[in-house]
């Protein structure tokens, strides 16, 4: 599908957008953070970012007040972010009663398998949108990012019901920054990505992966970015994405 060009689309050179990619980070170890701040920053470039308190690298959690100043920054230069739910839930299915069995990454019941109602799926989901008031004095957009991008027709609704639009990717825009780089390496997965994506689709990526031996980030990042560039494409946040632009304007 081919949407309309957004205005405040980050310019390639020559000024001629062609098309439009949607870049979208979510939360991980962090070990790739600031290499994916700078480069974003180097070539002026806005993106997404789906926010949950996941451990990292450092042994601190990503939505620690140790992490305030990076958020801040991000933030104050334009970037969009949307919730992960706070501790990485992930959800297991809908249940007869109406409830929805749900699994914690992290936090207090990281393991276990909950039944949560939809208000409490609700209350996890603003529980992201609180503590980024907290670490930088703005409110989230009102995007949700479902941990493994798994929904059920349950989860879905309460999300809805919370005032969140879910927000997937699109087929082209897998980075494939989890699966084994020992099977898809680096260049594989660059050069999939170069060929396949198009005009509006949105690309998802992890700010860290723990389990990949030969990181995404350092060595497809960079070259993603130039690429698409040389191919007339431009940048923009999902603030700008015709199919969320509605959401937006009715941001809580």
């Amino acid at each position: 599908m081919q949407f309309a060009q957004p205005v405040l689309a980050a310019p390639v050179a020559g000024g001629v957008c062609k098309g439009s990619i949607y870049l979208t980070f979510d939360t991980g170890s962090q070990s790739q953070a600031e290499l994916i701040a700078a480069t974003l920053r180097r070539h002026q470039i806005k993106a997404t970012f789906f926010l949950a308190n996941e451990k990292t690298v450092n042994g601190d959690y990503s939505l620690d007040m140790s992490w305030s100043a990076y958020w801040k920054s991000l933030a104050n230069e334009g970037h969009a972010f949307g919730t992960h739910t706070f501790d990485h839930v992930y959800v297991v299915g809908d249940l007869p009663d109406g409830r929805i069995a749900v699994k914690p990454q992290f936090g207090a019941q990281a393991g276990k398998t909950l039944n949560w109602t939809a208000q409490q799926y609700c209350q996890e989901l603003r529980r992201v949108d609180q503590r980024f008031f907290e670490l930088t004095g703005k409110k989230l957009d009102p995007y949700w990012r479902a941990p493994g991008g798994k929904l059920t027709p349950a989860l879905l609704k309460a999300g809805e019901a919370c005032g969140y639009q879910h927000v997937g990717w699109s087929p082209a825009g897998f980075s494939g920054d989890e699966l084994p780089s020992e099977k898809f390496s680096n260049l594989m997965l660059l050069q999939r990505a170069l060929t396949q994506l198009k005009d509006g689709d949105i690309f998802v990526a992890h700010m860290g992966i723990w389990s990949r031996k030969q990181a995404w980030a350092p060595a497809n990042l960079e070259a993603l970015i130039q690429g698409l560039e040389q191919k007339s494409f431009c940048f923009a946040t999902l603030r700008e994405h015709p199919a969320y632009q509605t959401s937006t304007q009715l941001k809580k």
